[in-house]
C-alpha cells in the first residue's frame, strides 16, 4: 500500500499577541507536528517564509476550494 499523501492544511489567522511575523484575518498554510499538537501549537509557514511554532488559538482551521489552494502553494 503507498503511503497517503496528506492535503495541505489552512488556518486564518484571528490573534496575534507577540507574533510579529504573523498578520491578524491572513490565510497560513500549516504543517503537520504531532509533537507540537500534544502542546497545543501549530507549525506555521508565517510572513517570514520560514516554519515556526504558535499557539493553535491563533487560529481557526479553513478548507478552501481546490484552486485556491493550488494557487496559494504557487505563490
Amino acid at each position: 500500500m503507498e503511503p497517503r499523501i496528506k492535503k495541505p492544511e489552512f488556518v486564518i489567522c484571528i490573534g496575534n499577541q507577540n507574533a510579529d511575523d504573523l498578520e491578524v484575518w491572513k490565510v497560513y498554510q500549516i504543517l503537520p507536528d504531532e509533537l507540537a499538537a500534544q502542546d497545543d501549537y501549530l507549525r506555521v509557514i508565517d510572513e517570514s517564509g520560514e516554519d515556526y511554532l504558535y499557539p493553535a488559538g491563533y487560529f481557526v482551521p479553513i478548507e478552501l476550494p481546490e484552486r485556491a489552494e493550488r494557487l496559494l502553494l504557487s505563490a
